[in-house]
């Protein structure tokens, strides 16, 4: 993935200025409260709560540009006394929310939903609520009706109301309802294909190994498939544009990444893995499956071996949505691993120098930020409007502290060290200091001065050649 900005929460002019209380049908909430409350400090999305599991159901309408949707979010509340929460919601536009049947007061504010409790929360406590909503999304949602084209890319929350935050993992429910006629992919299985009237049809997919909201996502075309089969694996390829045989040659080497990801994580691949080329982006990776453009998919097939974007986003699949980045200060262990791992991976197919040419692409690149004042400690303090150097510390900076980290560790110990770390937090958030750890059990050394130097502080830039004075 590349995104321009991970998690935003600024609000816009038009959202600052539509602050206000539905009011729900059991009755009012005082005015006096709603006043304290708007004054009273609004904390995080998420805050006090541990979401379980989303049901979405989603209709696109490729023609407008725009979304209907309704989701029930079911958490457990870890605070006691708790008397509302919030969600992230984007610029959508909320029309109710339901506890068993009873409407409960809510305010949108800014790019957040929050919600009022009909009675304080026990600590515990499992809730479900339900949201209905609608939306024309400025991004999040890619619309081409040119081409009968529908698909996510970040953030999610501007077509799912939920905690759009890397540590918040849930399982999900999905179901879209698009035209008849097209093929779509979701995350996890796919449970059902139903016909509707009015030429619609509903597609819904399970996804059980609970993931964060980032990399949930759909999408939908009058696509051209074409499949195949790895260890444990089904294989599916898209394109609006691709012939299936065309498919079968981009995404050729897509099973071999999987066998090859899975032994230096320790954990094998299992279930459906999916590879949609559509209209445009820059590379986007959800659970289970991975968009990419049209435009790249030609790109391999005039030369196969410009396979990195491919196997970055299916390094994806473990190092950034199994193991994440538990909040997005720390984003180089998802975006850095993948970058590294697709190197590694070309290294494995195709050689030495397949493997170094990455490596100094990534040299040059920290070379010029250190030149020009840009470079970072791979760790930063807030992460909330990113500009391209910084994403060029978090990729390209990030993958070449791993490759330094392998050389200063060697073989055996680092590739040890990988494993331990990921299996250790499959299915969790993970820390640089995690990350250090296993590190150190792998190899036995001390790795407080590398990460020092290499994770937690930027490296002063080179001395310029000065002539002595007075000449």
């Amino acid at each position: 993935m590349h995104p321009l900005t991970p998690h935003t929460t600024s609000a816009s002019p038009r959202a600052q200025g539509s602050r206000r209380w539905r009011w729900g049908a059991a009755g009012a909430l005082a005015l006096a409260s709603g006043v304290a409350l708007a004054q009273g400090e609004s904390p995080r999305a998420g805050s006090g709560i541990d979401v379980l599991h989303y049901t979405a159901q989603i209709e696109p309408d490729l023609a407008q540009r725009s979304l209907r949707g309704q989701v029930a979010i079911r958490f457990q509340t870890l605070v006691a006394g708790q008397q509302q929460i919030e969600f992230d919601a984007g610029e959508l536009q909320v029309e109710s929310v339901r506890e068993n049947g009873q409407a409960l007061a809510f305010e949108k504010l800014d790019q957040r939903l929050r919600v009022k409790l009909p009675a304080p929360a026990a600590a515990g406590q499992r809730r479900e609520i339900q949201i209905v909503y609608r939306g024309a999304p400025k991004f999040g949602l890619e619309f081409h009706p040119e081409r009968s084209e529908v698909y996510t890319v970040f953030s999610t929350s501007q077509w799912l109301v939920c905690v759009d935050a890397p540590r918040e993992r849930a399982t999900l429910d999905l179901s879209l309802t698009v035209p008849s006629g097209l093929k779509a992919v979701g995350n996890g299985r796919l449970l059902a294909r139903t016909a509707l009237g009015g030429h619609r049809q509903t597609w819904r997919w399970r996804q059980d190994l609970a993931m964060p909201s980032y990399v949930y996502g759909f999408a939908a075309g009058r696509y051209q498939e074409a499949g195949g089969s790895g260890d444990r694996v089904e294989l599916r390829y898209l394109s609006a544009e691709l012939s299936p045989p065309q498919l079968r040659k981009v995404f050729a080497d897509t099973a071999d990444m999987l066998r090859f990801f899975g032994r230096r994580a320790g954990i094998r691949y299992t279930g459906s893995y999916s590879q949609a080329l559509v209209a445009k982006t820059i590379g986007q990776e959800h659970a289970g499956f991975a968009l990419m453009s049209e435009a790249y998919g030609r790109e391999v097939l005039e030369k196969p071996q410009a396979q990195a974007l491919i196997a970055h986003e299916a390094a994806h699949q473990w190092w950034g949505n199994a193991v994440t980045c538990r909040d997005w200060n720390e984003f180089w262990l998802n975006e850095g691993f993948a970058n590294f791992m697709a190197a590694a991976y070309l290294q494995h197919r195709y050689g030495e120098a397949a493997y170094r040419e990455q490596v100094e692409g990534w040299k040059r690149r920290l070379d010029k930020l250190r030149e020009t004042g840009k470079d970072h400690a791979l760790i930063y303090e807030r992460w909330l409007k990113p500009s391209a150097d910084d994403r060029a510390v978090v990729y390209q900076k990030g993958a070449y502290v791993l490759h330094l980290l392998r050389e200063e560790l060697g073989e055996r110990a680092f590739w040890r060290g990988v494993r331990a770390y990921t299996r250790a937090h499959y299915g969790h958030s993970a820390t640089s200091a995690d990350l250090r750890r296993a590190m150190e059990r792998a190899s036995g050394r001390d790795l407080g001065g590398f990460f020092a130097r290499w994770v937690e502080s930027a490296e002063p830039a080179p001395a310029r050649a000065t002539g002595a004075p007075g000449r």
